[in-house]
């Protein structure tokens, strides 16, 4: 049985970067999103791991997991929300307490989807995929961002609904930043591999495919045994965003998943807005949707809220989710069962 944390109104967030920390440069920015979340009425503590970075981490693997094992231990914290991802967070999951991972939401993606993708299969808690903290550092948040703290204070038996953005941000403009921090100018619009409208429902896990892909054959990555634990004998749902891959890279890490047996038992698969999916030699991520549609017999929705081309929706890892696409427009309904 999936077990759902609970954002307390007021809660304490814990800060660790257990993957890329922030540069001095940057500290300014950083502390603004703090206090951005103190004007909303949370508490925030952050640690060491957050202020520094060098060789492409915030700190050693051994630092950066006992600093995060520290703040799940730790009685004020109530939820957990790195500064961003990164690059290395895959090199501390072997110093993580797994068997003392208490009841506390984690928040975030890129990299730290690896972290949250690992709980998830290993211990049958829900992680949350969503905005990091240098996301929530606007005067405001839009409608799409706003809606992770309404999800991740939704009780365990309970449902929450979200509905896909109107709009959407091409590219990031750091040095004019607008009130809700992106520029949401270019139209929304969910598309499928069938050209038709589609609803799927599944148990949803994910991440970004760039990395959570390393967790297959490790101990971190074991579907198949989490399926079995906790699942019985339900679908999964994926949701996967592409950061960086080409379309060639994309689609070996598609049929990585499936020969490794990522996708049996898979009810549908969702794919986020990408900066990425380059072709080559004109093979495109359309046609990797539709041959993976075709060789797995599943639905498959893509461009949806989700990733690195804000904003997003937040997608609970393990709950259960019902997904429709239908004239470009998506909602999504998990009930916390």
């Amino acid at each position: 049985m999936i077990k759902y944390p609970y954002l307390e109104k007021g809660a304490t967030i814990g800060v660790t970067a257990p993957s890329s920390g922030v540069p001095a440069e940057l500290h300014d920015m950083f502390k603004l999103a703090c206090s951005r979340m103190e004007m909303k009425g949370f508490k925030v503590i952050c640690g060491e791991t957050v202020w520094t970075q060098e060789k492409a981490k915030s700190a050693p693997a051994q630092k950066r997991a006992a600093e995060f094992n520290e703040m799940m231990k730790h009685n004020n914290i109530g939820t957990i929300i790195p500064p961003w991802g990164g690059e290395l967070l895959i090199e501390m999951l072997e110093y993580i307490d797994f068997n003392d991972i208490h009841e506390k939401w984690i928040l975030g993606y890129s990299d730290t989807s690896v972290l949250l993708l690992a709980i998830t299969l290993k211990t049958g808690i829900a992680t949350a995929h969503g905005a990091n903290l240098v996301d929530l550092r606007g005067e405001y948040w839009d409608d799409t961002t706003a809606m992770w703290q309404s999800v991740l204070s939704t009780k365990a038996g309970e449902s929450i609904l979200q509905h896909s953005s109107s709009t959407y941000q091409r590219e990031w403009d750091h040095n004019n930043p607008s009130p809700c921090l992106f520029h949401l100018t270019e139209e929304t619009y969910w598309k499928t591999a069938s050209n038709k409208s589609e609803n799927l429902k599944g148990r949803l896990l994910g991440g970004c495919i760039d990395v959570i892909r390393h967790l297959i054959g490790t101990p971190f990555g074991d579907v198949d045994g989490f399926r079995k634990q906790f699942l019985n004998g339900e679908s999964v749902l994926w949701y996967l965003e592409n950061c960086e891959l080409t379309a060639t890279d994309l689609r070996r890490s598609l049929v990585q998943m499936k020969l490794a047996g990522w996708f049996d038992q898979c009810s549908g698969i969702l794919f986020g807005r990408s900066p990425a999916n380059h072709p080559v030699e004109d093979y495109t991520a359309e046609d990797i949707y539709k041959e993976l549609s075709d060789e797995l017999q599943i639905p498959i929705i893509y461009d949806i809220d989700c990733g690195h081309v804000p904003p997003q929706i937040t997608f609970i890892n393990g709950a259960f989710a019902e997904v429709q696409a239908e004239d470009g427009k998506g909602v999504v309904l998990q009930r916390f069962i």
